[in-house]
């Protein structure tokens, strides 16, 4: 862990009234005792860019006050989302500690310059700093990724890496990539996003020891059932609590999350690992896929009076593969034992 201890940037995915967030946060401070030597950053988006425009789309600026009692009355540091010079502003304005730039933003380099350089203008004139931080892009671009924390270091603000993955599922090879590339730079988990599942959050936090991450940005609502935005994703201050405890208690260390005993031994084999378990989750995934597409087949086949067994379009599967395989290095003998299968497979299907 860079900096000594575990990094937990927790808090709703957004601030929907000052009871929601002072109720939130004041749960969550009680956890520096209960959780550990953990540092506890509050965070809670401000300004929300939300794909449906008849969503919650954030309260605005006055939501960075009710941010701001929160450093006054529990005295954590503040984090929230920005996505144009304007919202960086207000926030250095409020005293928020901390900025992060979303995946929509991060994939768009001309906007992540703007916002590097609006802090550059401001952030001496306003307020400093404590930290920036990059989520990945919604695609899985290591290239980006690392130019856009390249832009950002410019600014002279620490910057931190915070893998969120791309559609609700892990982009490990992406994350890989850019850890290899920056290993002097802090990289956070977004179990949250990864997963869009608040069941699956505790799951996602054990990679932070088995990849010798730095630790996690989560998002934690006091009553994640009547969130107005991601509440399917958002977990408790109390499931939070327990989560910790539990990753600590399976490790057999300490609840000082940054003791050495609590990395894994081999992180660069569990990083490989991440990637096999992330490439058979998408083979699987795409194999039920193409049973479906077998299965309508097979209906309009039966409705139109057509043979579910094609011999000319089988034959001309099998060259085409056989030219697909000699390209990327396979065996045809092995590429032609799983077509089968999978051949097989979709005539029962349809």
């Amino acid at each position: 862990m860079k900096g000594g201890r575990a990094i937990y940037i927790v808090g709703p995915c957004a601030a929907e009234s000052r009871e929601q967030v002072m109720e939130t946060a004041k749960a969550i401070s009680s956890l520096r005792f209960e959780a550990g030597d953990f540092k506890f950053i509050f965070r809670a988006g401000v300004w929300k860019p939300r794909t449906n425009p008849r969503t919650f789309q954030g309260a605005g600026a006055q939501a960075l006050e009710w941010l701001a009692d929160v450093k006054r009355t529990y005295g954590m540091a503040i984090a929230t989302e920005v996505a144009t010079p304007e919202h960086v502003a207000a926030a250095l304005e409020t005293g928020v500690d901390y900025l992060w730039i979303g995946a929509r933003s991060s994939a768009t380099p001309i906007v992540v310059q703007s916002l590097a350089d609006s802090i550059c203008d401001l952030r001496l004139k306003i307020g400093d700093l404590k930290g920036l931080l990059i989520k990945n892009p919604v695609n899985a671009d290591a290239a980006l990724w690392l130019g856009n924390i390249e832009r950002l270091e410019k600014t002279g603000v620490p910057v931190m890496a915070v893998h969120r993955g791309c559609n609700h599922q892990p982009c490990w090879a992406m994350a890989h990539k850019v850890r290899l590339a920056r290993p002097d730079i802090p990289m956070l988990l977004d179990p949250s996003h990864l997963s869009g599942d608040a069941q699956r959050v505790p799951e996602l936090l054990e990679k932070i020891a088995e990849l010798g991450l730095d630790g996690a940005m989560v998002e934690v609502h006091c009553d994640p059932e009547h969130a107005l935005s991601d509440s399917e994703q958002q977990i408790s201050p109390d499931e939070l609590n327990a989560a910790l405890r539990q990753l600590n208690a399976a490790r057999g260390c300490s609840v000082n999350a940054a003791s050495q005993q609590c990395i894994a031994a081999e992180p660069q084999l569990n990083w490989l690992r991440a990637e096999i378990d992330e490439l058979d989750e998408q083979l699987w995934d795409t194999i039920a896929a193409r049973m479906d597409v077998s299965r309508r087949i097979g209906e309009w086949k039966k409705a139109h009076g057509v043979a579910p067994l094609q011999p000319e379009r089988y034959q001309t599967i099998v060259e085409s593969l056989k030219l697909k395989v000699e390209r990327l290095g396979l065996s045809p003998a092995f590429a032609m034992q799983i077509w089968d299968l999978i051949h097989e497979e979709s005539l029962k299907q349809q």
